[in-house]
């Protein structure tokens, strides 16, 4: 392997064993505290009858779908992702693209879900509205985010991943890597 491909993948390695994880508090968690805590809200929320929520924007809302789909198929836990193009293009032209996640967790949340927001910058105004809206609902949260250390994302959740590069790629492949550790590991994976 040549220097350069070397580099990129001890990067991107580096992207998510050097996630940071946070509680409300703003505390220090470790990432098998983090990945423990997301597994049993998780387990809670369904057991409760609720559901899993993912959001995100562009690459991130395609992580949320595969997410979505991933932790209802494999992990049976009840979960959608809300990107669905007719309600986005709806409440984006109704409401303002700010309040095209608010507005759904405003219709379909419940006291006692999970919303797991996924943001490459931690930013993004309708991320930032979802979360706003889904604390209101009494709703557990779980934040994926990235770039710079002081984005407003990662002050809101109950739990807070950070991944620390300024580099969509590698954000967004490690908020993936990390959300699939959490799945994988609480379906058993290494117990064989």
């Amino acid at each position: 392997m040549n220097a350069p491909v070397r580099k990129y993948f001890e990067t991107l390695t580096d992207a998510f064993t050097k996630a940071e994880v946070t509680d409300a508090d703003d505390r220090s968690l470790s990432l098998d505290q983090g990945f423990e805590w997301v597994r049993r809200a998780a387990h809670a929320a369904h057991d409760a009858g609720n559901k899993l929520m993912f959001i995100g924007n562009g690459g991130s809302a395609g992580i949320s779908s595969h997410l979505a789909i991933d932790f209802a198929k494999n992990g049976g836990l009840r979960s959608q992702a809300f990107n669905d193009p007719s309600a986005l293009t709806c409440l984006g032209n109704d409401l303002g693209y700010e309040n095209i996640f608010a507005k759904q967790l405003e219709l379909h949340a419940r006291s006692g879900d999970l919303l797991i927001a996924i943001s490459s910058s931690g930013r993004s105004p309708n991320i930032l509205a979802a979360a706003e809206m889904a604390r209101t609902r009494d709703c557990a949260i779980v934040t994926f985010s990235g770039f710079t250390p002081e984005n407003e994302l990662r002050r809101t959740g109950n739990v807070n991943f950070y991944v620390n590069s300024k580099e969509y790629g590698f954000v967004e492949v490690a908020h993936l890597a990390l959300c699939h550790a959490i799945l994988d590991l609480d379906m058993g994976w290494g117990k064989t």
